[in-house]
């Protein structure tokens, strides 16, 4: 490697980031141009690695603007060895101040896809030379128009009547189902979305409803229709038996709003809130594998503060 230049973009050159054939077009994902326009990608945040002047390497992280968090690797290709890999993120991570948290963006079930692991070897084995530990797996799942389950009817909603409602019930539960965006909430405003949900989701109450059975709260979700994509930001549960029924009445309400697709995110260990989320009519859009450096192996939570 005695020709290899790794250093990052200064300003004028962010051409240079694209010159790199994207190896996944597949995956939906934020453009690099347009995360540049939107504030969240810099030129100082992105290194790239080149072998006889062709980019081989390219890493971007980024930070949003007003972030309170450290930025996070959210682009990292190769088309070298794991060694070129390593030697970026060392060189970046020097410059950056540590080691940072790193996404993995993938294509869904992309394990039984060899020529998506044929991709993806590369920049995981070189993230983990540069010190980076695997650690757990989101899925992002999409419902796009799906019939619903009918509901059985055992249970009624309402929309929450208040913050204090609200407030009252996530203090109940233990580990929300699904929290989707918990990642840049914990970066941009250092909010922990599965304790402290409103204040990520400053919207009316009235975008929360309760499920409940024979009169007792049973269930939890927030919604946000105007967000980049219509989502379920949060649910949680007080009786899992729910879970169907308050996912369906989730989608029911942003899609009479006219949403046509709604987005959520899933810790991908969670098989029983997958299992519904696809009874639901959710189907995997992609996944992102966690890697936090070692010296945050152990320290709770770590996984949610890029």
């Amino acid at each position: 490697m005695t020709d290899l230049v790794v250093r990052p973009l200064v300003a004028g050159e962010e051409s240079l980031f694209d010159s790199m054939p994207d190896p996944l077009p597949q995956l939906r994902q934020v453009g690099y141009a347009d995360g540049l326009a939107g504030g969240g990608y810099r030129p100082e945040h992105t290194w790239i690695a080149l072998l006889a002047g062709r980019v081989v390497g390219r890493a971007a992280w980024v930070l949003p603007p007003g972030a309170v968090g450290a930025p996070w690797l959210e682009r990292f290709d190769l088309d070298a060895e794991p060694e070129v890999g390593a030697a970026l993120l060392r060189a970046a991570h020097r410059a950056l101040g540590g080691p940072q948290i790193y996404y993995a963006a993938l294509p869904a079930h992309w394990r039984r896809r060899p020529e998506v692991l044929a991709v993806a070897e590369a920049p995981m084995a070189a993230a983990r030379l540069a010190g980076l530990v695997e650690r757990g797996e989101r899925l992002r799942c999409s419902w796009t128009g799906t019939p619903l389950p009918t509901p059985s009817g055992r249970y009624t909603f309402r929309p929450a009547a208040d913050p204090a409602e609200i407030n009252a019930l996530v203090a109940r539960i233990a580990e929300p189902d699904v929290l989707t965006g918990k990642e840049v909430a914990r970066a941009v405003a250092g909010v922990d979305l599965a304790t402290d949900p409103l204040t990520w989701l400053d919207r009316p109450a009235g975008n929360w409803r309760i499920a409940f059975d024979a009169g007792q709260p049973v269930g939890l979700v927030g919604t946000a229709g105007d967000a980049c994509f219509p989502l379920i930001a949060y649910l949680g549960l007080l009786d899992d038996a729910v879970r169907g029924e308050l996912l369906a009445e989730a989608v029911r309400v942003l899609a009479e709003g006219g949403a046509r697709e709604v987005l959520a995110d899933v810790d991908a260990h969670r098989v029983r809130v997958l299992a519904e989320l696809e009874r639901t009519g959710f189907r995997q859009l992609r996944s992102r594998v966690v890697f936090v450096p070692t010296a945050a192996v152990g320290v709770p939570d770590q996984a949610a503060t890029g």
